[in-house]
């Protein structure tokens, strides 16, 4: 991932450096083990022990003649601990060392996005808190509906993502397994031994049957987990720029000194954080797709998912980091206009009562049908006059054969559509 997008807790994850002082850790605990196991010398485990300072670029260029990355590795490595080639990474297979590092690549992610995960409810909840009791106007389809309060609205993003944390919480459980189990994963030349004990030593789980790999539905739950969270993400960012829009004005970013808006238009505050979180939502779900086609691979292995997954395991951990830590500064510097929130509700001059005037003729007696043209005639009145959808009813006489003017005033209370609000929640945030 470019750095725009990048963080540095994040992206050292998946530095080659990194990457490679994995793959030493689990050659040298794989030594370990074959020792304990009588297999190769003591000493072999002992020399890997120190610390290595890689050169990248020389491992590249090993590589270039090799063609092979582990080997390459191997190589270096031999040469640099003065270890005795014929021991290192003996009974095992690339895949050994690639797909374990790999396990505890994504597992580090999954650590700092669960972080990053709890920071975003908290501020979701707080929000949540503050606005518990502003009433505005719900919408659908982009039109009036009902009142709710602008504290729900938060509430139900909160139980959303907190929904995707325990998602998370389940995925990273799922690739958080080790495979040393050897060419098409038999065990035929390194005992299970091997990959027990260097599964708890680097806190992962033996993977219960593998191939030459380890079965990539693991790897395709994790990235569709990150895809549903990015569309979580979108959800609220989409929700942000609505009500951003000059037209609503409910609410809106914040905007610091010194910011601009616009090159050509010095008047603009535009909702750019939110429409970034919205591509960068689109870039987290594309890598599902390939992740999803990586299940499926020739016999006991082949490297078709390999080239995939060096660019989407890395990109959609480093750009799902990057989100979720701007999501979260996002909401926590949301800048609330009450007046307009108040001015949005009270637009659509009553409207948004319509249902609780229905229900209430019904109630009097009436027939489903024809309470529902009564009030729908009355509310079209005020779309085409731009009157007022009170006095229109108090001008129905056959609706005030039913329901008198005193009634019909106490419909029109807002308090009606906030009474369950402690009820939900109790719900939500227990």
């Amino acid at each position: 991932m470019i750095p725009r997008y990048s963080r540095k807790e994040m992206s050292s994850i998946w530095e080659e450096n990194n990457k490679f002082n994995i793959w030493l850790k689990i050659e040298k605990l794989a030594c370990e083990a074959q020792a304990k196991l009588g297999v190769i010398p003591n000493n072999i485990a002992e020399n890997l022990s120190g610390a290595i300072e890689f050169d990248v670029e020389c491992i590249n260029e090993i590589e270039s003649i090799v063609k092979h990355d582990v080997i390459a590795f191997l190589t270096y490595v031999a040469e640099k601990a003065g270890v005795d080639v014929r021991y290192l990474h003996y009974g095992m297979t690339s895949s050994d060392v690639l797909d374990t590092c790999l396990a505890v690549q994504l597992k580090e992610s999954c650590d700092i996005l669960l972080e990053n995960l709890k920071n975003l409810l908290a501020a979701l909840k707080k929000k949540a808190e503050d606005y518990k009791d502003i009433v505005c106007v719900g919408r659908s389809h982009g039109m009036h509906a009902e009142p709710t309060t602008l504290g729900l609205k938060f509430a139900r993003f909160y139980a959303e993502f907190k929904r995707n944390y325990q998602r998370l919480i389940s995925a990273q459980k799922e690739i958080s397994i080790c495979k040393i189990s050897g060419a098409v994963g038999n065990f035929a030349n390194v005992d299970p031994f091997v990959e027990e004990y260097v599964a708890k030593e680097m806190g992962l789980i033996p993977e219960t049957i593998s191939s030459q790999v380890i079965p990539r539905d693991r790897h395709a739950m994790f990235f569709s987990v990150l895809g549903v969270i990015a569309s979580s993400i979108e959800n609220i960012a989409i929700e942000i720029r609505h009500l951003q829009r000059t037209e609503i004005g409910e609410i809106s970013e914040h905007f610091s000194i010194g910011q601009k808006g616009s090159s050509a238009m010095p008047h603009k505050c535009n909702p750019i954080l939110s429409e970034n979180l919205t591509g960068l939502s689109r870039l987290i779900r594309s890598y599902v797709f390939p992740a999803l086609e990586n299940v499926a691979l020739w016999h006991e292995r082949d490297i078709s998912h390999s080239s995939v997954e060096r660019c989407i395991a890395p990109d959609a951990c480093i750009t799902m980091d990057f989100a979720l830590v701007r999501l979260t500064d996002l909401i926590d510097k949301l800048v609330i206009n009450k007046e307009n929130i108040e001015k949005n509700l009270n637009s659509s001059k009553g409207l948004v009562f319509s249902q609780r005037v229905l229900l209430e003729l019904v109630n009097s007696g009436l027939a489903r049908e024809e309470a529902y043209k009564i009030v729908q005639s009355n509310a079209m009145k005020v779309k085409q006059n731009n009157s007022d959808f009170l006095a229109e009813l108090k001008q129905d006489k056959p609706l005030l054969k039913v329901i008198n003017s005193e009634k019909l005033e106490s419909l029109f209370d807002l308090k009606y559509y906030t009474k369950h609000v402690g009820h939900i929640y109790s719900k939500v945030f227990n």
